[in-house]
């Protein structure tokens, strides 16, 4: 009795819900030998999400260094996007404020297992290495305690996934959790067609709304969010109105760009749960950047009666009362977020204070907002940006030249810095690197007027030499 309470109570303290999705690692993404096509259908991939539409075009809505348009709630998946190259990869994402990018080295996983390395005056409590597995294979209310200990806290994948082999096997693979179990085991070691064949005959035993997120979390790892959609549908047929179910579906929709069924679903998921924070959040954002400040304004109004108190949540509420031309709330709301910020969170709160500044004429304090951000993140490239507007304003090309060269080197997903450069070049006479930034802006944002417009104009200056 005191060996299983102990072991329960050192689980709980490390828990964590498997069910969401989690960040994938460098070595996950570029090292993975599932094949997948390059090319991909439109809608068919989440590595060309900018294939599929349905919302605000980009020139409105800022995208995320994966090319997918920002969301209104920060998710384990959403720092980093899926690189095509190692370069891409390695260069920090713009939402992760660590030296390093991110990768399973820098998630959840290695935290988990240091819980077993404090030192104890008896030495561990489990003793992993000198365990007979067998004996407790045959124990099914001992076996499932070990198994959450070992695969929580100690965080020993291959010992866990053994036991769960050996007690599968014990009760002549007719109960459902351990193989869902060996599901998750499979996944969290990368084996992902063998976790997907687990969580599918799972499902053939009983249906559970956990099996069904594992499942589609299988699909979207394997970069197939059509197969995840369907995985999600099916279980909306088993247990509708499950708020958990209609969110995934959100996400994917979301994550392949077709914002218009993202909300329709978010909708869903207030209708059944109507203090679900992710969905309300997600559907402000796309009210604000859909020319609707007002409405989005109540969304963030009602995050806030439900006690969710942060600098991201007064930061926005501060931007939907400036465009809904409620001056004099603007500014107290920022002074809010400025009061509740890290210094990680400062340089967004600046920067948008600065759009302020830039939205009533005062270049003055717009130019000190961009300053006062890079001075709590240099990397943020889209402050260097307005500062090279704001040099070319006044004529300092050399300074504007180097502001935008910076912005285009950190913020390679932005397609603004090399189309303000590519100006600036065309103006000065320097008519190969206007063409490179160009056409780098145009493979950031394809339907963009303007490049479109200078690129033609720099073509028949080369067709009359």
């Amino acid at each position: 009795g005191f060996w299983y309470l102990k072991a329960r109570a050192l689980t709980e303290q490390v828990y964590v819900d498997e069910v969401d999705y989690d960040e994938e690692g460098i070595a996950e993404m570029l090292m993975d030998d599932n094949a997948i096509a390059q090319v991909a259908r439109p809608g068919t991939s989440f590595n060309k999400p900018t294939t599929s539409s349905g919302g605000p075009s980009q020139s409105v809505r800022p995208t995320t260094q994966s090319g997918r348009p920002l969301s209104g709630f920060l998710r384990p998946g959403t720092q980093g996007g899926r690189p095509g190259t190692m370069e891409q990869a390695i260069r920090t994402p713009r939402t992760a404020h660590t030296a390093r990018p991110v990768t399973s080295a820098s998630g959840r996983y290695v935290r988990l297992g240091t819980a077993s390395m404090l030192s104890q005056p008896d030495g561990p409590f489990i003793n992993v290495a000198r365990l007979n597995l067998s004996k407790y294979a045959s124990r099914p209310n001992l076996s499932k305690v070990l198994f959450e200990y070992l695969f929580h806290h100690e965080n020993d994948i291959r010992s866990a996934l053994e036991l769960a082999a050996l007690t599968t096997e014990a009760c002549q693979f007719k109960d459902w959790w351990w193989k869902v179990q060996l599901g998750k085991c499979y996944y969290r070691l990368g084996l992902l067609r063998e976790a997907e064949k687990q969580f599918k005959s799972a499902l053939n035993m009983i249906d559970m709304v956990d099996t069904f997120l594992y499942l589609a979390k299988v699909y979207v790892r394997l970069d197939q969010p059509q197969k995840a959609l369907e995985v999600f549908n099916k279980g909306i047929e088993v247990f509708p109105g499950e708020s958990t179910l209609l969110t995934g579906i959100a996400r994917i929709y979301e994550g392949i760009n077709d914002l218009s069924n993202a909300v329709k679903y978010y909708k869903l998921v207030l209708h059944h749960d109507n203090t679900h924070v992710e969905a309300i959040a997600c559907i402000a954002t796309n009210h604000f950047y859909s020319d609707q400040p007002e409405i989005a304004l109540r969304f963030f109004r009602r995050l806030l009666q439900m006690g969710v108190y942060n600098t991201q949540l007064f930061n926005n509420l501060g931007l939907c009362c400036f465009y809904a031309q409620q001056y004099d709330m603007t500014l107290s709301c920022f002074e809010r977020a400025l009061q509740l910020s890290s210094d990680e969170e400062m340089d967004d709160v600046w920067y948008n204070i600065g759009h302020v500044a830039l939205g009533i004429g005062d270049m003055t304090v717009a130019y000190q907002c961009f300053k006062l951000a890079l001075a709590s993140n240099n990397n943020h490239a889209e402050s260097y940006n307005n500062l090279g507007v704001l040099e070319l304003r006044k004529a300092n090309n050399e300074q504007a030249r180097a502001f935008f060269q910076s912005a285009a080197s950190l913020g390679s997903h932005m397609y603004e810095p090399h189309y303000n450069f590519s100006v600036l070049a065309e103006k000065s006479g320097d008519l190969h690197s206007s063409y490179v930034s160009v056409n780098k802006a145009l493979s950031s944002f394809t339907d963009h007027i303007e490049s479109k417009n200078l690129l033609t104009q720099l073509k028949e200056h080369f067709a009359a030499l």
